[in-house]
């Protein structure tokens, strides 16, 4: 019979693991057989692989998966998925065809929002078109002049130079699928650059990732996100000399 401190500490050692297990995606305590994983976690983690591998090589069909919407349809020297993993480079420059397609839209405005199918199509499926929504609603309540939204196939994140020089915005922001992990593959990245232009490396972009339903949420993506534009626009600079003004929130509720 255990002493009753002894099944006190028992009792608040269970209560702490369930409110750390709720609060990560983490395998934490997951047990093994053996020097092996369980076939339980063997079989998630066989999964979540799986789910990873095809959030990388699914393309995302405009008319498919953002039925009645309007963008302009850009792609990159990049002419196949297999061809953009394995040449980066070209994904960061817009092809011929799209090069004149920006032509009659060399307006500068204050913002620009692209998305880009990235690394993760089911990302951009899931979280992009939400969040364009209310970012667009955002800077108009603003009084900020919007751009014409792109898609961008087989986008890399370099991409932001050679729109920013097409059609010259105050601010471009990119929505992008961020490379998969075991956790989920359902992840946006939102990358901003204060005028954009050849040249220009991460040094000058500021970034907000981890956007899904289980990270950073589409209203606080929106808010961060608004409130780094106009910072953007009120020093005229992008990247590491800009700086986020986080509030510290609460930690959510225990569990149980």
């Amino acid at each position: 019979m255990p002493l009753p401190d002894e099944s006190l500490a028992e009792a608040d050692l269970a209560r702490l693991l369930q409110e750390a297990l709720a609060r990560t995606p983490a395998r934490l305590m997951v047990g093994r057989a053996g020097p092996g994983y369980l076939t339980s976690t063997w079989l998630k983690l066989r999964a979540d692989h799986a789910a990873a591998r095809d959030a990388v090589h699914a393309e995302i069909d405009l008319p498919r998966d953002f039925s009645g919407r309007s963008f302009l349809e850009l792609r990159t020297r990049a002419c196949s998925k297999a061809e953009y993993l394995m040449r980066p480079d070209r994904g960061r420059e817009l092809d011929d065809g799209s090069l004149e397609l920006l032509r009659p839209h060399t307006i500068s405005a204050d913002v620009l929002f692209i998305i880009g199918d990235g690394l993760s199509a089911a990302a951009v499926r899931l979280n992009a078109l939400s969040l364009l929504d209310s970012l667009t609603l955002a800077a108009r309540e603003r009084g900020w002049s919007v751009g014409p939204t792109c898609f961008v196939h087989h986008c890399r994140v370099g991409i932001l130079n050679a729109l920013g020089e097409a059609l010259r915005p105050t601010v471009a922001v990119l929505l992008i699928g961020e490379r998969p992990g075991l956790a989920t593959a359902e992840s946006l990245s939102a990358y901003l650059a204060h005028r954009p232009q050849r040249g220009h490396t991460d040094a000058q972009r500021n970034l907000i990732s981890n956007i899904h339903a289980n990270g950073v949420s589409l209203p606080d993506a929106t808010a961060r996100l608004i409130a780094l534009i106009a910072r953007m626009m009120a020093v005229g600079a992008s990247g590491v000399g800009i700086k986020e003004s986080l509030t510290v929130r609460p930690p959510p509720p225990a569990v149980g």
